[in-house]
C-alpha cells in the first residue's frame, strides 16, 4: 500500500559522515514508498562547526523543516540537553542516534540497540546466550550490551581497555537487567575459555585499524562471534573465527535495521526491511544473503 505522503526531509549529524550508507537506504526506501524523501549530510567536519554548536545545527534543521535528524559520533551523547523527551531505551543508554522533530518538540530515541538485537535474531537464530563475553564498552558497545541483554542473555561479561568505564556499563546493565548476571571482566582467556559467544563492539577491524581486537587462539569452534564492524564486511575477526568453525554475523545488519526503525519513526510508514537489505548489499557490493540472512551502525 503506498503512503500518502508527498516529501519528507531528514539528516545526519556528525563528524567524518561522507562515506555513510545511511542517507542512500533511505532514500531508495522512501521514493520505493511513493514519495519524495530528501536527506541531507549536516557533517560537523564540512560545515566547520563543533559539538558546542549543535543547537544551532538542530535549530536550523527545524527552520528547513527537517522531519528527523540522524545521529552519530560524537554528538549522541552531546544531543541528550537538547531534546523535548527521550524513549526509555535512549535514557538507559545515554545516547541518542534518532531524533524525531514533530510539532515543534524533539522526541529522542536510539534504534542503535534494536538494530544489533534484529540483527543477531534473524542472523544467528538459536545462538546460546549462557555466558556471551563483549569486547568494547563505549557508544556502540553500550547498544549491542542493552540488545544481547534484552535477547535473553544469562551472562553478560564486559572488557574496555578502560577498565572503568567497563565497570560503570556493567553497573548500569546490572540495574536494568537484573536476572542476568553483568560483570566487567578482567581476565580474558577464562572469560573466553568458557563464553558461548562474543560480541565485538570496538572500531579494530576497520580500515583505519587493522587487526584482530584478542588474542586468535582465544576463538573456538563452541562461539558464535557477532560483529558490529561493516567496513569491510567481512573484518579479520570474522575470518579468523569462520576459519576456526564459529558461526559468525557481520555488521551489515545492525547497520540496516538501525536504519529500517529510524525510517518507521521518521515517517510513521513501516518500511520493507527487506528491500533496505537488498539496497545495503548492494552498496557494499555484499551478497545479499551475506548482508541479510548472516548479519543482516550510521
Amino acid at each position: 500500500m503506498k503512503s500518502q505522503k508527498t516529501s519528507f526531509c531528514a539528516g545526519l549529524i556528525g563528524r567524518g559522515i561522507q562515506a555513510s550508507l545511511t542517507p542512500a537506504m533511505h532514500v531508495a526506501e522512501g521514493r520505493a514508498q511513493g514519495f519524495d524523501y530528501r536527506y541531507e549530510l549536516l557533517d560537523l567536519d564540512q560545515i566547520q562547526v563543533g559539538v558546542d554548536q549543535l543547537p544551532d545545527v538542530i535549530a536550523d534543521a527545524e527552520a528547513r523543516g527537517f522531519g528527523g535528524l540522524n545521529v552519530t559520533h560524537p554528538c549522541k551523547q552531546a544531543v541528550l540537553g537538547l531534546l523535548d523527551t527521550l524513549s526509555e531505551e535512549a535514557t538507559v543508554l545515554g545516547a541518542v542516534n534518532t531524533i524525531i522533530l514533530r510539532d515543534g518538540r524533539r522526541h529522542g530515541h536510539n534504534t542503535d540497540w534494536w538494530g544489533f538485537a534484529e540483527s543477531f535474531r534473524l542472523g544467528l537464530p538459536g545462538a546460546d546466550l549462557d555466558a556471551v563475553v563483549q569486547l568494547g564498552a563505549g557508544g556502540a558497545g553500550a547498544a549491542t550490551a542493552f540488545a544481547i541483554l534484552r535477547s535473553g542473555a544469562s551472562r553478560l561479561t564486559i572488557f574496555d581497555q578502560d577498565q572503568s568505564r567497563a565497570d560503570g556499563l556493567a553497573e548500569t546493565m546490572q540495574r536494568h537487567f537484573p536476572h542476568a548476571l553483568v560483570e566487567a571482566g578482567d581476565e580474558l582467556p577464562v572469560a573466553m575459555a568458557g563464553a558461548s559467544g562474543l560480541i565485538h563492539a570496538t572500531p579494530t577491524g576497520m580500515v583505519k585499524y587493522p587487526g584482530l581486537p584478542l588474542p586468535a587462539d582465544l576463538l573456538h569452534s563452541s562461539l558464535w562471534v557477532a560483529e558490529i564492524v561493516y567496513f569491510p564486511l567481512i573484518t579479520e575477526l570474522l575470518s579468523e573465527a569462520g576459519r576456526r568453525g564459529c558461526r559468525v554475523l557481520d555488521g551489515g545488519g545492525m547497520a540496516v535495521y538501525q536504519a529500517v526503525k529510524a525510517f518507521e519513526l521518521f515517517t510513521g510508514i513501516k518500511p520493507d526491511s527487506d528491500r533496505m537489505g537488498r539496497h545495503f548489499a548492494e552498496l557494499t557490493q555484499a551478497p545479499p544473503q551475506t548482508a541479510l540472512a548472516s548479519g543482516a551502525a550510521s
